[in-house]
C-alpha cells in the first residue's frame, strides 16, 4: 500500500495545505511545511505483523513515508541494532540501558542514510536528476554516496574546517565537493540563494519535508524492538533539533495507529556548550533561541541557527523530557566510556549523547529503573582526531617473551583459561 497516503504538504504555523511538490517554505507565512499523511487510510492496512514481514530495512515502514511508489534509494538503510549496554548502564546506575547504534548504518555509518534515502527516493519521483546538500559532514557523506549508487549529478557544499575523514568520505564518490569559507549556517543561506537560482533537488532546502521524515524510522525500530513498546526517555543529539522532533512525531504516530499502546516517553536533548541554541533556551526558561557562532570538537552538532529548534522546544517540553549541553572534555570522555564499556565507538556526537545521558542521571532526570535509549548517530572513524590525545599510545618491545612479561608484570602462568 502506497497510494493515498500522503496528502501533501502542510503549513506547522497556519495551516495552509499545499501539493506534495518540492516546496519547504509556506507562500502565506513563510512558516516550515511537512508532509501530511492519510492515517485512515494508513490504519486499514498496517499492523505489528505486516510490518514485521517487510524488508530487513528502513523500508519495512513504507506505509509511514512520504513516497509514492516502490523505494529506489538506500534500499540497505536502517533495522540498526539496539544494543542492550549492560555495563555502560551498570556504570551510569541504569538497569536498563540501550544504545540505538547508528555507527552501522548502510552505506556511510551515519544517521543520515536514513533521511537521504527518503529524499533520494522522492527526488527521484519528482524528476530531479541533481542531487545537493549543506552539511556539517555526515549528510554530505549520505548525499554523495546515495547519488553515486543513483547515478546522480551531485553538488554537496561543506564548512571549510571539517575533518579530513569526513572530506574525504565526500571525495571518493565524485561529487563535485565546495568547501565554503564560513560556517554551516553561511553554508545553508548560500544553498538557499543556489536553489533559487538551480532546478536541483536539495535535500535539505526544497526536499527538506521529505528528507525529514526519514528520522522516524529511528523511533518505529526503537518500539518495535523493545517489542512493540516506548521506552520512558530518549536522549538524543540536536543540531538543526529536526531528529528530535521527528522521533517524537514517529512515537505519536506508532500510538495514533495503535501499534504501541502506551506512550509516556520523555524526549531528551542533548548539544556540545560549544553550540548550545537549544538547550540554552530551554534551561532559560524561553521557547524561542538566539543564534549562536558554534566553537566545539562535536563539528556534526555545529548548528548555530536550527532550523527546527523552536520544534525541539515544544517536543521536549510536550513530552516532559529535559535538555542539557556537555563540555568538549565531557565529549571526549563520553566517546571513550562508550567504547570501553560496550565495544562501540562513536562520533563526537555520540560523545555528547552519553555526556548528557551521565549528566541527566546525576542530575535525577533519569532514574535507574527507567528503560533509556540513547541515541547513537555516527560512526567514530570519521572523528578520530578528537579521541587522538585522550587514548594513548601503544606499548613498544622487542619481539621478546621475558621483555613482554617484564613490562606487563606477568608471572610465567598468568591470566586462567576457562573450558
Amino acid at each position: 500500500m502506497t497510494s493515498h497516503k500522503m496528502k501533501g504538504l502542510i503549513c506547522r504555523e497556519c495551516g495552509k495545505e499545499y501539493p506534495a511538490v518540492s516546496l519547504h517554505v509556506c507562500e502565506l507565512c513563510f512558516g516550515p511545511l511537512e508532509v501530511q499523511y492519510n492515517y485512515t487510510e494508513i490504519r486499514k492496512h498496517i499492523t505489528r505483523r505486516s510490518i514485521e514481514a517487510g524488508p530487513k530495512s528502513l523500508w519495512r515502514y513504507l506505509d509511514l513515508l512520504p513516497i509514492e511508489g516502490e523505494p529506489t534509494a538506500g534500499l540497505y538503510a536502517g533495522l540498526t541494532p539496539l544494543v542492550r549496554a549492560k555495563n555502560l548502564g551498570d556504570e551510569l546506575g541504569l538497569d536498563t540501558l540501550y544504545i540505538k547504534n547508528d555507527t552501522v548504518n548502510h552505506p556511510t555509518l551515519s544517521f543520515k542514510d536514513r533521511v537521504v534515502s527518503v529524499a533520494i527516493t522522492r527526488a527521484l519521483e519528482l524528476g530531479y536528476d541533481t542531487v545537493a546538500c549543506a552539511s556539517t559532514g555526515n549528510l554530505a557523506n549520505s548525499v554523495a554516496a546515495h547519488a553515486a549508487a543513483a547515478k546522480m549529478q551531485c553538488y554537496v557544499f561543506i564548512p571549510h574546517d571539517l575533518e579530513a575523514a569526513k572530506v574525504l568520505g565526500n571525495l571518493v564518490y565524485r561529487p563535485n565537493v565546495v568547501e565554503v569559507e564560513g560556517n554551516y549556517d553561511d553554508v545553508n543561506r548560500l544553498c538557499s540563494e543556489i536553489a533559487g537560482e538551480h532546478k536541483w533537488a536539495f535535500v535539505n532546502v526544497n526536499i527538506r519535508p521529505y528528507y525529514a521524515e526519514g528520522s522516524k524510522t529511528l523511533a518505529y525500530e526503537v518500539a518495535e524492538q523493545l517489542g512493540w513498546t516506548a521506552p520512558d526517555h530518549i536522549v538524543i543529539p540536536m543540531a538543526s533539533g529536526s531528529l528530535l522532533t521527528k522521533v517524537w512525531k514517529g512515537l505519536n504516530e506508532f500510538h495514533k495507529l495503535g501499534l504501541i499502546d502506551r506512550l509516556t516517553t520523555r524526549i531528551n536533548g542533548a548539544q556540545a556548550e560549544g553550540c548550545s541554541p537549544i538547550s540554552t533556551a530551554y534551561k532559560q526558561g524561553r521557547d524561542f533561541f538566539k543564534p549562536v557562532k558554534p566553537k566545539t570538537i562535536a563539528k556534526s552538532l555545529a548548528i548555530g541557527n536550527p532550523a527546527d529548534g523552536y520544534y525541539a522546544l515544544k517536543a521536549t517540553t510536550e513530552s516532559g523530557g529535559a535538555m542539557e549541553s556537555v563540555t568538549d572534555d565531557e565529549i571526549v570522555h563520553g566517546m571513550t566510556l562508550l567504547a570501553q564499556t560496550e565495544g562501540i565507538f562513536a562520533e563526537t556526537a555520540g560523545g555528547v549523547t552519553i555526556g548528557v545521558l551521565k549528566r541527566l542521571v546525576k542530575q535525577g532526570v533519569i532514574k535507574r529503573k527507567d528503560v533509556t535509549v540513547a541515541l547513537i548517530t555516527g560512526n567514530g572513524l570519521k572523528t578520530q582526531d578528537a579521541v587522538i590525545d585522550a587514548v594513548g599510545r601503544p606499548t613498544r618491545i622487542a619481539p621478546s617473551l621475558v621483555q613482554f612479561q617484564k613490562m606487563f608484570n606477568l608471572g610465567k602462568h598468568e591470566g586462567t583459561l576457562h573450558d
